[in-house]
């Protein structure tokens, strides 16, 4: 009787934490079943795990479920003819909206799941289960209800504070204050996670498969930075902390304590070979994907082939596109030509900006390439020949924090603390000579190739008596370039940067004025994409609070 009732409380554990979010804010005693029978021995936390990081796959999958909203970002720009993604595009704050109805759901999902697993563990105490593993649990744990009350808070704003599985219906809002205190407590103890794993599933290749005390380290870095942004504005304290953060990882790693590193040519780090992808060096944290068993939704793969009437959801944006160095990481980053049906059965790969006379194409603007893989398990896509199909559903690990970034995050924060230093200009040459295919270099000298006229512009292109102010500026743009178009669970997107640094106004602005970009010489396009119209107010910053998920609390309010 024993193990069927643990057997039950195991699928009721499985069943909450995929309910709706009507049954999310509603109290159900099943909640109160499965911590009264599941806690019971060390497999239990295992399991819990699991079930978390199961939740975490569905969630992560497609921007149907999580980062729509990252659409508003200069970056990257959805199908013209889109309704509910081309809704967070063009700034429409529709409450009914369904993918918004989506994110919100499966973002408390996960916090019910967390919040089970924070209240449970220590139960196992009293079977023998020693502190040390269930802390190892409850380090996770705290991660994600952080890293989920961080999306959040920058999404929303003022949101209610769940810390039980069972939810108070009636709950009122909290303040931004409130929910950052919350998230800066929950990393701290996740701080407290192992440096490396020893055990299957939470270790594959000697590489973490769950986060760790470094991606731990690196998101609370960033939350600093979002907390010292708008629109909590604590300024240079919060960046100095930032700044510290971000050196104890990247003092870790080049001590020798945790185990990652940079990769030597940028491509690698959205490869999808096993080689790189289940044995990835940079990731600080990832959520890993198995397409036998639902793999990551594949954002490109309905319209790596054009037809006259459009591709899919995403497109790149073309200013973006413009202002993103030549180099190799460019290259990588988008696609260089296209297979548009129609056109290049009889005129060959075709540049993103052709067009027919009179216009034909509906979109004509450039792709992002980060998440698109060939069919044949464990190989990148063959731009280069449209005779090789592509999978729309594949193994790339979704990428939450990157070593590349840390560097990145730290030479910014210090910047605008003020500061600067020749270690930070080194880290960001260190990531522009890799993008600009030197290797991960931060003196010429040890670069190995010939003096040339192109030689200053692709090495070592920060000078070393940059201002704070400069510095800061190139992090940021570094940044920008190095993670543009991963947002597939991503802390840091393009969005997030210029959602702290009150960026997205000037954004807004310019898709109302839809410009035209010389893409070529003599070769001009409009920024196209999701018609935007009206004028700038701040509530366009926040996401409006499902229409739904109103009526049955109304302390959330738009």
């Amino acid at each position: 009787m024993k193990n069927q009732l643990k057997t039950l409380a195991f699928v009721i554990i499985m069943v909450t934490g995929l309910t709706s979010c009507k049954d999310f804010l509603t109290e159900e005693p099943k909640g109160q079943l499965a911590s009264l029978y599941y806690w019971q021995s060390a497999a239990d936390l295992d399991g819990a795990i699991n079930g978390l990081y199961g939740n975490l796959r569905a969630t992560f999958a497609s921007e149907y479920s999580n980062g729509a909203n990252l659409y508003a970002g200069d970056d990257i720009d959805c199908n013209p003819i889109g309704i509910n993604l081309g809704a967070f595009s063009r700034y429409d704050n529709d409450p009914t909206n369904l993918w918004l109805n989506n994110i919100w759901q499966n973002t408390w999902k996960c916090i019910k799941n967390c919040n089970f697993i924070i209240n449970g563990a220590p139960k196992v105490a009293e079977y023998g289960v020693s502190k040390e593993e269930i802390d190892f649990t409850l380090a996770i744990a705290h991660y994600w209800r952080a890293y989920f009350y961080f999306y959040l808070v920058r999404s929303w704003g003022a949101v209610p504070i769940m810390l039980e599985a069972e939810i108070d219906y009636n709950k009122k809002l909290n303040s931004m204050e409130e929910v950052y205190d919350l998230i800066v407590s929950d990393l701290k103890i996740a701080e407290g996670a192992r440096i490396n794993y020893d055990k299957v599933p939470y270790v594959l290749n000697g590489r973490n498969t769950v986060v760790g005390k470094a991606g731990a380290k690196a998101t609370l870095a960033y939350v600093y930075m979002a907390m010292a942004g708008w629109p909590l504005n604590k300024g240079t304290e919060y960046y100095q902390l930032a700044a510290a953060k971000a050196k104890e990882v990247i003092d870790g790693v080049e001590n020798g304590t945790y185990n990652y590193a940079l990769y030597d040519e940028h491509w690698k780090i959205y490869s999808v070979r096993p080689e790189y992808n289940y044995n990835h060096i940079e990731v600080l944290n990832a959520v890993y994907y198995n397409r036998d068993t639902g793999g990551q939704g594949n954002v490109c793969a309905d319209y790596i082939n054009e037809i006259a009437d459009g591709w899919g959801n995403s497109n790149a944006e073309i200013k973006f596109w413009c202002d993103y160095p030549e180099g190799p990481r460019k290259q990588a980053a988008y696609f260089p030509k296209m297979y548009l049906i129609g056109l290049s059965d009889t005129l060959g790969l075709l540049d993103w900006w052709y067009d027919t006379n009179p216009p034909k194409r509906l979109q004509v603007r450039p792709c992002f390439m980060r998440t698109i893989e060939g069919q044949i398990r464990g190989t990148d896509y063959d731009w280069t020949d449209p005779g090789k199909p592509h999978s729309t559903s594949g193994d790339k690990i979704a990428k939450m924090v990157l070593l590349s970034e840390v560097y990145l995050w730290y030479a910014e924060a210090l910047g605008r603390s003020g500061q600067t230093n020749q270690d930070a200009v080194n880290y960001v040459n260190m990531i522009r000579n890799r993008a600009d295919g030197f290797g991960c270099v931060v003196d010429r000298s040890t670069v190995g190739i010939p003096e040339g006229d192109h030689v200053e512009h692709y090495t070592n292109i920060y000078p070393a008596g940059m201002t704070a102010e400069e510095l800061a500026e190139a992090a940021y743009d570094e940044h920008g370039w190095e993670i543009a178009g991963n947002y597939a669970g991503t802390i840091a997107g393009r969005y997030w940067d210029m959602h702290r640094m009150y960026r997205v106004k000037a954004h807004f602005e310019e898709r109302v004025r839809d410009p035209e970009y010389e893409v070529a010489p003599g070769v001009f396009r409009r920024m196209g994409g999701t018609p935007t119209t009206g004028s700038w107010s701040d509530d366009k910053m926040w996401l409006p609070y499902p229409a739904d998920d109103v009526m049955l609390n109304p302390n959330l309010n738009n």
